[in-house]
């Protein structure tokens, strides 16, 4: 073989093998990629929904247990945004991330309650982009469902279905969702998953079976009496981590979580300890 036939040769194998070593090195750096999409944090998107009912009206900044860590991956993508202080990047889901969420949501173009600050699948999938992913996410459905002649969302329908399931008498409804008809409500049935529900022809047995049933599948219920305000018996009821809550009734579940009745007076839960259930939402509950 002559030296340039040598030399032709070399420099294929060179080739050859450079070739190789840039492919491997391009693999390498695909499976690099692929690892560091897979090792995103994961945000429990139930959990957040809970802290950010239950955070806000707190007077310090305690951490709803089992939130926080989800609370401030959403926190450092809202500062990220340029939408929340580093001040308060701090797992608890207050007013100022409330505000700061709401912020988010109007800048994809929400409003009214699609901007209220707390989170839907949508907005927090979009705020994950690159920095986490979303895990048991949380829907209200259709907001034009119904349950008897009353409007609520398809989640809450979902909800009173069941509970109406465990009773041997049907839950007539009184005020549903989206209105604002009734000025003793205080604004909690002005977004979804709150309703009223008639206890004016039950017994005291069948009531508090009432409140437990609702409880049972994630409501936030109590009975409500004559001798608490300018209305008949009912039960009120709003749905835990509903997405489309008023903030006067997601300050109704803060009150629930922490053994209260959802008043103005901010008094304990007269509830019969019988009548009481671990605390829980619908999703949680439906999982079993």
């Amino acid at each position: 073989m002559n030296s340039r036939a040598l030399q032709t040769g070399r420099s294929r194998r060179w080739l050859l093998s450079r070739g190789t070593a840039v492919a491997v090195a391009a693999i390498g750096a695909n499976a690099l990629l692929a690892e560091r999409a897979t090792a995103l944090p994961a945000v429990d998107m139930e959990m957040v929904l809970l802290a950010a009912q239950v955070d806000p009206p707190k007077a310090d900044t305690g951490l709803t247990p089992g939130a926080s860590a989800h609370v401030l991956e959403v926190e450092r993508a809202l500062n990220a945004k340029g939408l929340l202080a580093s001040s308060a990047v701090d797992g608890h889901y207050g007013t100022s991330t409330v505000s700061a969420y709401a912020a988010w949501q109007r800048s994809l173009g929400y409003s009214g309650l699609d901007a209220n600050g707390y989170p839907g699948p949508t907005s927090l999938t979009s705020l994950g982009s690159g920095r986490f992913t979303v895990t048991r996410p949380v829907s209200t459905g259709s907001r034009s469902s119904s349950y008897g002649g009353a409007r609520v969302n398809a989640r809450t329908r979902d909800m009173l279905a069941a509970a109406d399931g465990m009773l041997s008498w049907s839950l007539a409804l009184d005020q549903g969702s989206y209105s604002t008809t009734d000025p003793t409500s205080a604004g909690t049935h002005d977004g979804g998953g709150v309703v009223d529900i008639t206890a004016t022809n039950l017994t005291t047995t069948q009531r508090w079976e009432t409140v437990r049933a609702l409880r049972t599948v994630g409501f936030a219920a109590w009975l409500r009496t004559p001798s608490q305000g300018s209305w008949p018996y009912h039960i009120h009821a709003a749905a835990v981590s509903d997405t489309d809550l008023a903030t006067p009734a997601a300050n109704q579940i803060h009150d629930y979580y922490f053994g209260k009745n959802g008043l103005a007076n901010h008094a304990a839960d007269d509830t019969p300890t019988a009548y009481r259930t671990a605390f829980t939402w619908w999703e949680k509950y439906s999982r079993g």
